[in-house]
């Protein structure tokens, strides 16, 4: 979990570096190249690459147009508002998760469910302060992020019930590449990689492969109750980058919030872990 806490806010701070210097396309463009030509790399040493498969591709291009979505969303937010509001309002995707898995999964919705659901818009509300002062883009952005996540991991699932997880990466980059390309080139604009940019361009690309693979393999050696207290480390080593590194101000009520958050995820790991198995 400490890889994935490093490399999440690694990521963010390489993201805030870029300011002004490339748009999100031409940011997710790089990242995709890098992390593709890392995914087929570890893949032809481990002799995995065959375990890709071309007989689910509507599923992975639903899944990375959503979750190309959520990224470009994300890193425009981190450009826009401080870091540990974007990351508090991040922590919500598995509150939506829990509202939409009723309609795309069939799953029920139980009373610690709604529980954790109203926790989670509760914190929403004192992160976001919803007025016509403080709601700006930034905001919204980030918000809607999560949704997208949340709809990145209701789609993952349905995958990996038939995909691994060497097809998902494979596919995940390849298509974010092309997705990348042609919005970064659409508007006949592309500001090419400089010197002082590229090397922040390759970290966003490492720590964006990092960070996931760390976190799933802290879900594969740890019950995810014990995991996720441990990666909501990473809003206060944000709060600490973000005044350390861009005099960003601590905002109690987006701490605030972000506990009220967590509090909600957590009631629904807790019930999930006690909840009888089929």
């Amino acid at each position: 979990m400490s890889g994935s806490i490093t490399s999440f806010s690694a990521m963010a701070i390489a993201v805030r570096e870029l300011k002004g210097a490339h748009d999100t396309f031409e940011i997710m463009a790089m990242r995709s190249a890098v992390g593709l030509v890392i995914v087929v790399a570890i893949a032809l040493a481990m002799g995995r690459l065959k375990e890709v498969r071309t007989d689910r591709l509507g599923g992975h291009v639903l899944r990375n147009a959503v979750h190309f979505t959520g990224q470009n969303l994300w890193i425009w937010a981190v450009t826009l508002i401080p870091l540990a509001q974007v990351f508090a309002l991040e922590f919500t995707a598995p509150v939506w998760v829990l509202i939409l898995s009723p309609f795309l999964l069939g799953e029920k919705i139980t009373r610690l469910r709604l529980l954790a659901a109203v926790l989670g818009f509760v914190g929403i509300l004192i992160v976001a302060r919803p007025n016509v002062h403080t709601l700006n883009l930034g905001v919204v952005a980030a918000a809607a992020s999560a949704i997208c996540f949340a709809l990145t991991n209701i789609t993952t699932k349905v995958l990996t019930r038939r995909e691994g997880i060497v097809s998902i990466l494979f596919w995940l980059t390849l298509m974010q590449l092309v997705f990348g390309c042609v919005l970064a080139f659409w508007d006949g604009s592309v500001r090419w990689p400089t010197a002082a940019s590229l090397p922040w361009l390759v970290v966003i690309g490492v720590t964006g492969l990092l960070a996931h693979f760390c976190l799933t393999s802290a879900l594969r050696l740890a019950s995810a109750s014990f995991v996720m207290p441990i990666d909501f480390i990473r809003l206060p080593v944000i709060v600490v980058a973000g005044t350390v590194l861009y005099g960003e101000s601590v905002d109690a009520a987006v701490l605030i919030g972000a506990a009220i958050i967590f509090a909600g995820n957590y009631v629904n790991v807790w019930s999930e872990t006690r909840r009888p198995r089929g």
